[in-house]
This record gives C-alpha cells, structure tokens and sequence, in this order.
C-alpha cells in the first residue's frame, strides 16, 4: 500500500472541495498506524505550504461513537491557522464538502503535556483556561461512510474551528456537570454534559497526551486542544447558524455563507 499516494489523493480532494471514495474499500490491508502515517504525511504537505499546526482535536470520545465504529479509544486529528474561523467572521460553505457542526470544549495549554504516564490532574495543571468551542467536521470520503482508519487518515475529518470569547479558569469548571445546548437557526437541538467526553474533557486530553508519545510528539505549550463532541453533529447548509453555550461559560456561535 502506498500511503503517499494515499495521503495525496486527500490532499487534492481537500483542496479542490471534492468528494473520493472509503479509502479502506481499495485498502483493505490498511492499519491503523498506516492511516496515522497518511494523516502526518498532509498535516507536512500543510506545513510545508505555510500553515501552522496550533493544536489538535480529538475525535470518537462518546461510547456511543465508539460502539458505532467498533472501536475501544478515541481518535485525534491536527488543527492548523488556516482552519480557525474567528467568531463572528461566517464560514464559507463551498469551501467545503458535506461540513457538520460540533460544541466541544476547547483547551488552551499553559505549559507542555508529553506522555506517557499524563494523568487528568496533570491536564488541569497544565491548562491555562477553557472556552466554548465550535468544530466543523467534514469528510473528504464520499457521503460519510467512513470507517475508523478513513477518518483517521481524512486529519479526523477535521475542517474548522471557531472558539468563543469568553475564557475560564479550568478550576472553575465541573468537568462533570457543565451543560451544553446546541441551537440551529434559534432553536434548541441538542443538549449533553461534559460527561459525556469520557467521563471528563480533561481525561480525553490526557488520552491524547499519551497516545502521541507513540509517535513521538508532544501537545505544547500554547496549542488549542478540541476535547470532542458532547452530542451528535448536525448537518450545515448555506445561512444556517449554529450557537453553542455552557452552563456559566459563555457561547459560540457561526453562520455558513
């Protein structure tokens, strides 16, 4: 299997806002580590294009997700400059190819996590302040059938981001017990807790940590880490609106153009 091919035909799907098909219908023999490989190889292509990496999102974090992709840990992606909407700027819809809306809670790290061995108090110490956070998903596989390793080589099926102006303190958050509504054009549909993302955010991002050492890479000081989705995503066409709100936090909110 030629993962460079692979990775290539992602990368002109991206770029050219084209659908291709499940990677893993001609692949059968890809691995999981071979589709990680496909994800460095155009998070590299980016970089060397001019982007920079500013953190990562972590994926597949409800058991429900999990149960659903038949695996037993999350996934993560890169997120990079080019993939921040700031909030209140509207993101274009045909810059992209099938986008769903996600509320997470989003990390900013004060000092650097580095597995193995990073446990969720070590996230809390070194975590500088949390915000509503909005992820735009959107896979470059042809109408979302993807299997674990298809979105893990698709960067997550990762494409923007927006992050909320207000900031907390981590410490004075409940991870456990924070709400998050979702609304859609005004009206609420969907609701969850923190909970929901493996009992506490805070354990996804040690998860994180500690899955990366694998490969060598470190979240530092500074990045931005999307912990994961508290609810289903929801589909987005051209003038929805999407806001996202935690309990005592603040919201987000983005319009697709």
């Amino acid at each position: 299997m030629d993962c460079k091919k692979i990775a290539q035909e992602l990368f002109d799907a991206e770029k050219g806002h084209y659908q291709i098909e499940m990677l893993t219908a001609s692949n059968p023999d890809m691995s999981v580590e071979d589709a990680y490989a496909i994800q460095l190889e155009n998070v590299s292509k980016k970089v060397t294009a001019g982007e920079t990496v500013i953190g990562m999102k972590i994926g597949l974090t409800s058991k429900a997700m999990q149960n659903l992709l038949h695996v037993n840990e999350p996934d993560y992606g890169h997120l990079t400059d080019k993939m921040l909407v700031l909030e209140g700027n509207s993101c274009p819809i045909d810059e992209l190819n099938q986008p769903k809306v996600e509320g997470e809670l989003a990390f900013c790290l004060k000092k650097t996590l580095r597995g193995p061995g990073v446990t969720i108090a070590d996230v809390y110490n070194a975590t500088d302040w949390v915000v509503p956070a909005i992820e735009i998903v959107d896979s470059r596989i042809k109408d979302w059938k993807i299997t674990l390793l298809d979105t893990i080589a698709d960067n997550g099926s990762s494409a923007r981001f927006i992050l909320g102006g207000r900031m907390t303190p981590i410490g004075n958050v409940d991870m456990r017990l924070t709400g998050m509504t979702l609304e859609k054009n005004g009206e609420l549909v969907n609701s969850g807790t923190c909970a929901e993302v493996l009992g506490n955010p805070a354990a996804a991002v040690a998860w994180l940590a500690n899955k990366l050492s694998e490969f060598n890479i470190e979240l530092k000081e500074g990045n931005i880490v999307m912990a994961g989705a508290l609810t289903a995503a929801l589909p987005a066409a051209k003038d929805d609106s999407f806001t996202v709100t935690f309990h005592g936090m603040g919201s987000v909110t983005v319009k697709f153009k």
